[in-house]
C-alpha cells in the first residue's frame, strides 16, 4: 500500500505550547501554483490575550537572568537553527521562494542570534552613564528592560525579520509577542518550535499567525504592553497604533525600509529601543575632620 505522508499542522506558539487558535479560524495557504501548502491559524483577540498573560508571566525570570546566561541562551537557538537549517529551507522553498534566497534566509537568521548573543552583556556597559551632580552623590543612569513587546513582522522577510526583532527584544531582557508574515508564515512556527527546544523558558517569545490589519488595534490598546515594534506598515494603520498606544504611554517604534537580510537592524540601538533608562542616587561617604562620618 502507498504510504500516506504525516502533514504538519501548523499551530501558534503560546507559553511554551503549541495550542491551536481558540476561535478554530484559519486561512488556506496557497503555492504560486494556487495549490494548498497548509491551513494556518489565525489568532483572535483572546490567543493575543493568552500570549500577553504567558509574556508577562515570565518576564520577571527572564529579565533577572544575567546578561551572560541570555548570551548562552541566544547562542543555543543558533546552534539548534543550524542542524534543523535544511528543514526551514525546505519551508520557504515550499512557500514559492527561490532556492539561493532561502538558504541566504536562513545562514543569515543564524547569524543575527550570534550577533545579538554577543550584545546581551555588552550594551549595559555601552549604555550606562556616571552623572556629573552638584552634591555629594554618585548618580548613575542604567538600562533596564521595558516589559513586554508586541512586534509585527515584515510581510517579505519571513524568517530573518522574526529573528531580528525577537532578539533585540530577549537580548535586552524582554519578553516578546510576534505576529509572524501572513504572506509567508510557515517558518516562524518551525523557529518556535526550535526555541521551545533550546532552554528559553515558556512565555518569553510567544508567535501567533494571523492578519495585521485584524490584530494592530488590540496589540496597541492593550493596557499590559509596554511597546509595539512595526515594520512596513500603511501610514494610518501606523496614525492608529500611535494613538491607541498614547493610552498607556506605549511606545510605538516604526522601523521602515529595513533591509533585514542585509543587516540593517545589526546594531545595540534596537536592543535599547525596548530599554527604560533608570537613575540612581548614591550618597557619598564624607569623613570630617575628627574622624566621623557623615
Amino acid at each position: 500500500m502507498e504510504r500516506i505522508e504525516v502533514l504538519k499542522t501548523y499551530k501558534l506558539y503560546i507559553g511554551g505550547q503549541f495550542p491551536r487558535t481558540e476561535s478554530g479560524r484559519y486561512y488556506a495557504l496557497t503555492n504560486k501554483q494556487g495549490a494548498t501548502i497548509a491551513n494556518v491559524c489565525l489568532a483572535s483577540r483572546k490567543d493575543f490575550r493568552n500570549a500577553v498573560v504567558a509574556a508577562r508571566g515570565a518576564f520577571a525570570g527572564w529579565s533577572s537572568r544575567s546578561g551572560y546566561n541570555r548570551s548562552q541562551i541566544l547562542y543555543r537557538i543558533a546552534e539548534m537553527m543550524e542542524g534543523r537549517k535544511q528543514q526551514l529551507v525546505d519551508e520557504l522553498l515550499l512557500q514559492g521562494i527561490s532556492k539561493s534566497s532561502a538558504t541566504k534566509q536562513v545562514e543569515t537568521g543564524i547569524d543575527h542570534w550570534v550577533y545579538f548573543a554577543g550584545w546581551c552583556d555588552k550594551y549595559q556597559q555601552v549604555f550606562s552613564a556616571v552623572n556629573p551632580v552638584q552634591s555629594s552623590h554618585f548618580n548613575f543612569s542604567v538600562p533596564e528592560p521595558t516589559g513586554v513587546v508586541v512586534a509585527i513582522a515584515s510581510q517579505d522577510s519571513p524568517l530573518v525579520s522574526v529573528i531580528d526583532l525577537i532578539a533585540a527584544a530577549i537580548a535586552g531582557g524582554n519578553t516578546i509577542i510576534v505576529l509572524a508574515s501572513s504572506k509567508y508564515p510557515l517558518c516562524a512556527i518551525t523557529l518556535g518550535e526550535i526555541i521551545a527546544t533550546s532552554d528559553v523558558s515558556g512565555g518569553v517569545v510567544n508567535i501567533l499567525t494571523g492578519k495585521p490589519e485584524e490584530l494592530l488595534g488590540q496589540f496597541a490598546s492593550h493596557m499590559d504592553v509596554n511597546a509595539l515594534v512595526l515594520p512596513e506598515i500603511a501610514n494610518d494603520l501606523l496614525t492608529k497604533a500611535k494613538l491607541e498606544g498614547a493610552n498607556n504611554v506605549k511606545r510605538v517604534h516604526h522601523y521602515k525600509n529595513t533591509n533585514w537580510e542585509r543587516g540593517d537592524f545589526l546594531q545595540p540601538y534596537p536592543i535599547m529601543d525596548l530599554q527604560e533608562i533608570k537613575t540612581t542616587w548614591h550618597p557619598i561617604e564624607q569623613i570630617g575632620s575628627s574622624g566621623s562620618k557623615y
